[in-house]
C-alpha cells in the first residue's frame, strides 16, 4: 500500500515550511535515511531524510513552493512491486481509498474536490488584488504552476475579473495597487515568522526600559592586549565581552534569569544567551549554552562559528532556540543606543549601542572616556525596576572592571 511523506516539524514551533528543492524525482528508489528534499523553516534551510523504503510514486508539492503546514502531504511512496496503478483512488491525507473525485490529481491543476489551483504565493496576492480567477489562468511554471508572469499576461489581454468577494466591514482596507516600477517582494517564512512573534511580544508582554552607560577604555586596552598575545588563535570582540559580562551578570542575580507562566516563575538553571545575528531573510538568535561558565576565548570561538552557519542556514534547531536571555548589538553600524523587543518567552534583552569618546565628569573634573550605552528591555511582571537596575549595575561593573570577569 502507498505510503504518505508529509511536512515535517523541524522545530517545536514550525507550522509551516518552504519545499525549497526535491532531491528525488518520480520513479527513484529510496531507502531509510536517504536524503529526499531541503526544507526551508523560519530559520533555516534543512534537509529531510526518508523514514520508509520504495520508489516515489508522485511528488505532491512543486519544489518552491510557499507555506506548505507542517503534516501536509508532500509525496508518496510504492511499495516494492506496486506501480503507478497503486496510486488509483488513493488519498494520501490518511491513506483511505477515495472516490475518483478525490484520487491524487496530476500536480499543477486544480483539486477536483476543492477547486484549489497551484500559483506562487505572489501570483496569487497578484491574482487577488486584480481581481482575477486564478482558475481561469493557464499556468506556465513547473506542473501548471500558476505564475507572475501568467498574471501579468492574463491583465495585458484583459481576463475576466471574478466576482467581487463581500467584505467583512470590520476589516482593514486593502493596501492600493503597487505604482509603476514597484514590485511586491514576497515575505520569506523567517520574515513571517519574525512580524508575527514580535506583534506578540509588543502586545502581551509589559516592557519598560532602562539604560547604563559604561566606560569601556579598560575593556579595549584589555582586548588589545589579549588580542595581540603571541599564537593567539582567537580575536576576542567588544560583544564577545558583552557575552560573558552578561552571563555572569545573571549568574549573580538569578531572579532575573526567569520566564513568566500562568502558572508560576520559571528559573532557568543554566545560563544560555541568544544573540542576534542579521541575515538577508530577517534575524536570528544562535544561543552560547552556559556561557557563565566560558571563557571569553571559547565564547568568541563559538560565536563566530555559531554566526556564520546562522548566515548560511545551516543552524540546527536547538542551536537558536531556548535561550534565556538575548543581546542585540548594532555598535557595529554605529548605532548609539537603540531599545530592543523582548524575545518571548525571554524576561530581558540588552541593545549594545556603539561606543564613542563622550565627555564624563570625574571628581569635578571634566574629562573624555569611550562610553558604550546599553539599554535594557525588560518584562515587568519578571523583572521589575529594582531588579533590572541591579542586574545593570552587575553588568556594568563587569564591563567597567573587566579583569573581574577573568577571576
Amino acid at each position: 500500500m502507498p505510503t504518505t511523506i508529509t511536512m515535517p516539524a523541524l522545530s517545536p514551533t514550525m507550522t509551516e515550511g518552504t519545499l525549497a528543492r526535491w532531491l528525488i524525482k518520480e520513479g527513484d528508489s529510496v531507502s531509510a535515511g536517504d536524503v529526499i528534499a531541503e526544507i526551508e523553516t523560519d530559520k533555516a534551510a534543512m534537509e529531510i531524510e526518508a523514514v520508509d523504503e520504495g520508489s516515489v510514486g508522485r511528488l505532491l508539492v512543486v519544489e518552491g513552493t510557499e507555506g506548505v503546514p507542517v503534516n501536509q502531504p508532500i509525496a508518496v511512496l510504492l511499495e516494492d512491486g506496486e506501480d503507478a496503478s497503486a496510486l488509483d483512488g488513493f488519498l494520501p491525507t490518511d491513506g483511505a481509498p477515495a472516490p475518483a473525485s478525490q484520487a491524487i490529481p496530476p500536480e499543477g491543476s486544480p483539486t477536483p474536490a476543492t477547486g484549489r489551483v497551484f500559483a506562487s504565493p505572489l501570483a496569487h496576492r497578484m491574482a487577488e488584488k486584480a481581481g482575477l480567477d486564478l482558475a481561469a489562468i493557464q499556468g506556465t511554471g513547473p506542473r501548471g504552476r500558476v505564475v507572475k508572469s501568467d498574471i501579468e499576461a492574463a491583465l495585458s489581454a484583459g481576463a475576466t475579473r471574478a466576482a467581487p468577494v463581500p467584505r467583512v466591514a470590520a476589516s482593514p482596507p486593502p493596501p492600493p495597487p503597487p505604482a509603476s516600477g514597484s514590485e511586491i517582494v514576497p515575505h520569506t517564512n523567517m520574515r513571517t515568522v519574525i512580524a508575527r512573534r514580535l506583534l506578540e511580544s509588543k502586545q502581551t508582554i509589559p516592557h519598560f526600559y532602562l539604560t547604563v552607560d559604561c566606560e569601556i577604555d579598560r575593556l579595549l586596552a584589555m582586548r588589545r592586549e589579549l588580542n595581540d598575545r603571541d599564537a593567539a588563535d582567537y580575536k576576542i570582540s567588544v560583544n564577545d565581552f558583552v557575552i560573558r559580562a552578561s552571563a555572569l551578570a545573571l549568574r549573580k542575580t538569578p531572579e532575573a534569569n526567569a520566564s513568566w507562566s500562568d502558572e508560576g516563575m520559571i528559573r532557568y538553571g543554566s545560563v544560555d544567551v541568544s544573540v542576534a545575528v542579521a541575515v538577508d531573510a530577517g534575524l536570528i538568535t544562535p544561543v552560547v549554552r552556559n556561557a557563565d561558565q566560558k571563557g571569553l576565548a571559547e565564547i568568541s570561538v563559538e560565536m563566530k562559528d555559531l554566526a556564520v552557519r546562522a548566515r548560511n542556514g545551516k543552524l540546527m534547531p536547538e542551536e537558536y532556540q531556548g535561550g534565556t536571555f538575548s543581546i542585540s548589538n548594532l555598535g557595529m553600524f554605529g548605532v548609539r543606543e537603540f531599545s530592543a523587543i523582548i524575545n518571548p518567552p525571554q524576561s530581558a534583552i540588552l541593545a549594545v549601542g556603539a561606543g564613542g569618546q563622550r565627555p564624563v565628569v570625574k571628581e569635578g573634573a571634566l574629562n573624555v572616556a569611550t562610553v558604550m550605552s546599553c539599554t535594557l528591555s525588560c518584562d515587568h511582571r519578571v523583572v521589575d525596576g529594582a531588579l533590572g537596575a541591579r542586574l545593570l549595575a552587575v553588568f556594568k561593573g563587569f564591563v567597567e572592571d573587566p579583569v573581574t570577569m577573568l577571576l
